[in-house]
């Protein structure tokens, strides 16, 4: 706000208006003072009448001098293409004005370039008046200044079309050439051989240079066969084909990925008498570098100065200082980049920018900044692709601070980021698991005017997947569908395989069943996903039926869907069920992994047959397998269970000799096996040898060690002996049961031991407690951890808000936001969820309301505030005047949801096809019927373009009532 209001003080006065009409005097006055208020982007869309600019500029343009006038100040920012093109098709401009504005807007607006249509049309004002000359110049900019296929097409419609045929603007061959090289810059082969064909009907001779560019565009799109015969053409003509031809036919065999014909051409060079320049070089060096032949780029480098006098260029060095880091030679690459220093070449932006990708492709992002220190230091200026590297990296370090701190710099530096910029931010927030900042990011990525892809949309459904918000990713595949990006076999591999592990098998079989509906057919990934979920959910025949499935489509299993059906059958105990599966596997030639094996060692050691396990261990061995932590897991902790310490304490020292790094399961089933026998000393100290190994301990390591800790207690409180009629504590109670002496306990023990506690662990205590309401434990541990000088952070103060929403306590959670407020961080939508739902419950509507507009301060993604909040939040519970009050605040504080989020067709899909088999579908029923009209008589009509809020009340209090009598 303060930004906004220093732009207003920063806007000069109104110029006095003279010498106009006054309604246009009027039109501009109003004009000027809106964009005395508003940026350009607000006095565009005010000034929606073209035809009004129109006439306002030929207004002005019929002035002397106007170029110095005052008023076309206003009307400058308001200018598109579209209004130029208007402006020039209109007979009323006088054409020496046209030609002079036409020449005068790319100066006084930066960045501004004529589009095909705005030169189409002032050609069109000229040569009526017999200005030949000028539309010809005209013509020449706009051939060279075309920048895409669609413009190209639009280009070439006019000059085969109206300007072919009239003598006085005839091209010669040089403007043909001219044409064809747009065309060739855009790869638009076969418009080029049209062309050629109107050459010779209008008989145009082409030259070596028309030869060359036909030669140039097929060679540029791989089509060596048609490049070639060009060749054969213009040898047969008499014209002999010169070096740029030669390059060329280089360039497409390399696109071609045929290097030893780039080769053979290159190297027939010398001797039809053609000077091998650094373009020839350049092509052949890419062209072997992307072939994975590094040291041959190289040695190419070598001959250019040697046999060829010819010095090599920046993009010489470029594209060989890429190669070698591709491949992981980056001190050699660091070499050359001296090297072409030193020898004079300036490297230039795409040189750094190799450099600082390859190292934050290598997770060194410290030596990335010192690269961009010394491109700064040289006055270039990083471009998107840069930066994109830079957040890449970050993301990919998890650190999405310092990701976010780019993208600023970014937009400080007035770069623009693109697609892949918002892609690589959603993909790493949804890696952190921070799912909501990636669907902010989808909202900054929409107002930029950028389209999400599948890559965006499939990111943000498997991140919302990955922390079980599953219904938030069907709506997502709602939005993907209506925004016209297709699913792909990825897409519904994601929701099927979420499904499964969310032990909802049955949806994923519906949502399997309607992909031929969707026009994909399974493959192996989805049908691994679905007998998996299958398989771990216990339905062993339906996994088998699918695997026949599969088998009959010719659908091949890979070792994922054979290592799924025999885990499956070992945790039935069908051991030799699983034998011989595997025995099908080898039968199908499908190569056994280290996972196959582990599967099966995992179901003989259950059933204790060791001498068997050791047998497969020894065949696994005897095919060349190395055994991974997981196999070594699954052996000690057999001895573990056997209380055979010292056999699992000879197989981690094996799997320090053998280079396994042991996983946090392995030292949680050590410490279990200590705890077991009472060795509560040792589990400590493998506690510590864990934390010093840098392997994080989960909460499973600590509700073993506080099973055991409690076990203990309760012994020494019955007399140091286990009475009959005393069970032991059991993992599942271990928070319910325990108090805080003997959580004090635990972390004194680990501080005596010296495995100091840190965030972490207070983390997953902390979380554990508040998991079972244990809030005044969780709150004494918050203290001590604080005065041990360590600060809870974001994780912690929303496990505690979340868990004093569930108590009822309000106040606290209230103080709790506030915290997380002050310190710069988000609550996550479902702590804003937990808490908004129990201020309702307990009447308190008018601190829900405040809390929503919190909330929405915050800047999450209006879609996600929606689904989460008002839908899965309000609607389930029956609140739907509460959802409908809320939903008014969103839209007058414009915050709107996607039309799909509102829309009826969306809603209507939703359920007529939703995914739960016992969800109530067909048409609306007589009882519901009048809850609509009912509703309606409540809300009104909310129509908006092809959306209205009313639907996605009604539809979802279907939900509710559906959710109701399940």
């Amino acid at each position: 706000m303060q930004q906004f209001h220093s732009f207003i003080r920063r806007r000069s006065p109104p110029p006095p208006i003279t010498k106009l009409p006054l309604l246009l005097r009027l039109r501009l006055c109003l004009r000027h003072h809106l964009l005395s208020l508003f940026s350009t982007a607000s006095v565009a869309a005010a000034a929606a009448d073209n035809n009004h600019i129109v006439s306002d500029l030929i207004t002005i343009l019929s002035l002397p001098r106007w170029q110095s006038h005052p008023d076309l100040t206003c009307l400058l920012p308001t200018l598109t293409n579209s209004t130029i093109s208007s402006l020039f098709s209109n007979p009323n401009l006088h054409p020496s004005a046209a030609l002079a504005f036409f020449h005068f807007l790319p100066k006084q607006i930066p960045g501004f370039t004529h589009d095909s249509l705005s030169h189409i049309n002032l050609m069109r004002l000229l040569i009526p008046l017999g200005r030949f000359g000028d539309a010809e110049r005209i013509r020449v900019l706009m051939v060279r200044n075309c920048g895409d296929k669609e413009e190209a097409k639009c280009v070439l419609g006019f000059v085969m079309g109206e300007m072919r045929g009239r003598e006085e603007i005839a091209m010669d061959v040089r403007g043909w050439n001219n044409v064809l090289m747009m065309l060739g810059r855009v790869g638009l082969v076969e418009e080029m051989r049209r062309v050629w064909e109107a050459m010779e009907e209008d008989g145009v001779e082409g030259n070596v240079y028309s030869y060359n560019t036909m030669v140039n565009g097929a060679c540029k799109v791989g089509d060596v066969r048609e490049a070639e015969g060009w060749v054969r053409r213009m040898r047969g003509l008499g014209v002999r084909p010169d070096g740029f031809t030669w390059t060329s036919l280089v360039l497409g065999h390399c696109r071609n990925k045929d290097v030893e014909k780039a080769r053979e051409v290159f190297e027939m060079m010398r001797e039809r008498g053609c000077r091998r320049n650094e373009v020839a070089y350049n092509y052949l060096i890419h062209g072997v570098c992307e072939a994975g032949r590094v040291d041959e780029g190289m040695a190419l480098l070598r001959r250019m100065e040697a046999e060829d006098v010819c010095r090599p260029n920046v993009r010489t060095y470029t594209v060989l200082i890429s190669a070698l880091c591709k491949v992981g030679r980056r001190r050699e690459a660091m070499g050359l980049f001296d090297e072409m220093q030193g020898k004079g070449c300036v490297p230039n932006v795409y040189t750094f920018t190799v450099l600082i990708d390859s190292s934050c492709k290598e997770g060194n992002v410290v030596e990335a900044w010192k690269v961009l220190d010394k491109m700064l230091e040289k006055k270039l200026v990083p471009n998107v692709v840069t930066y994109n590297a830079l957040i890449d990296g970050y993301c990919k370090q998890g650190e999405m601070d310092s990701a976010l701190e780019i993208l600023n710099l970014m937009e400080q530096n007035k770069g623009s980021p693109n697609g892949r910029t918002y892609n690589e931010l959603i993909c790493g927030f949804c890696r952190v698991r921070r799912v909501s900042f990636a669907m902010t990011m989808l909202t900054k990525m929409t107002e930029r005017k950028l389209t999400p892809n599948l890559t965006t949309y499939n990111t943000l459904i498997q991140g919302q997947c990955r922390v079980g918000h599953i219904e938030s990713a069907f709506r997502l595949l709602d939005m993907m569908k209506e925004s016209g990006v297709r699913p792909d076999h990825y897409t519904y591999g994601i929701l099927i395989d979420a499904f499964c592990k969310g032990d909802r098998v049955e949806e994923a079989r519906f949502l399997f069943d309607s992909l031929h509906e969707n026009g994909l057919e399974a493959n192996v990934v989805i049908f691994g996903a679905l007998i998996d979920g299958y398989c771990k959910s216990g339905k062993m025949n339906c996994a088998r039926f699918l695997f026949d499935q599969m088998l009959v489509k010719k659908c091949m299993p890979n070792s994922f869907v054979y290592n799924s059906l025999m885990d499956g059958l070992c945790g039935e105990g069908r051991m030799e069920e699983a034998l011989l599966l595997l025995k099908q596997m080898s039968d199908a030639k499908v190569t056994p992994t280290v996972f196959t094996y582990s599967g099966l060692i995992k179901g003989l050691l259950k059933e204790g047959s060791f001498d068997r396990a050791h047998r497969i261990y020894d065949e696994m061995i005897s095919k060349g397998y190395k055994p991974d932590a997981c196999i070594y897991t699954e052996f000690i902790h057999a001895y573990c269970l056997q209380g055979s310490m010292e056999e699992a304490e000879k197989l981690m020292n094996e799997m320090t000799v053998a280079s396994v790094v042991p996983d946090v399961v392995t030292y949680t089933v050590l410490i279990d096996g200590y705890g077991s026998l009472g060795l509560i000393t040792r589990a400590i100290d493998m506690l510590k040898s864990m934390m010093d190994s840098e392997c994080k301990p989960s909460h499973c390591t600590f509700s073993i060690l506080m099973k055991h800790l409690l076990n203990k207690k309760q012994a020494q409180e019955n007399g140091n002996s286990m009475h009959l009629n005393v069970a032991p504590i059991d993992v599942v109670n271990v928070w319910k049961l325990v108090d805080s002496e003997t959580v004090m306990e635990l972390i004194q023990t680990m501080d005596k031991h010296g495995c100091v506690p840190n965030l972490g662990t207070y983390t997953i205590l902390i979380g554990e407690l508040c998991r079972d309401g244990r809030i005044e434990e969780a709150q004494g541990l918050v203290s001590y951890m604080k005065q041990s000088g360590i600060c809870p952070d974001e994780n912690i103060t929303k496990t505690l808000m979340e868990c004093c929403c569930r108590l009822g306590m309000l106040e606290e959670a209230f103080e709790l936001v506030d915290s997380l407020v002050e310190r710069g961080q988000l609550p996550s939508l479902d702590s804003y969820r937990m808490l908004i739902c129990a201020l309702y419950d307990k009447g308190s509507r008018e601190k829900a309301e405040a809390a929503f507009c919190s909330l929405l301060r915050c800047g999450y993604n209006n879609d996600e505030v929606a689904w989460k909040l008002l839908i899965d939040g309000l609607l389930k519970k029956g609140l739907v005047d509460r959802c409908s009050e809320l939903l008014q605040i969103m839209e007058k504080k414009g915050c709107h949801p996607n039309s799909m989020t509102y829309s009826k067709k969306s809603c209507r899909w939703r359920w007529l096809n939703y995914l739960r088999p016992n969800t109530k579908r067909g048409n609306f029923a007589s009882d519901e019927v009048d809850l609509i009209v009912r509703l309606h008589k409540l809300l009104g009509n909310r129509v908006r373009e092809e959306f209205s809020a009313l639907v996605l009340v009604l539809c979802f209090v279907r939900e509710s009532i559906g959710s109701s009598v399940m």
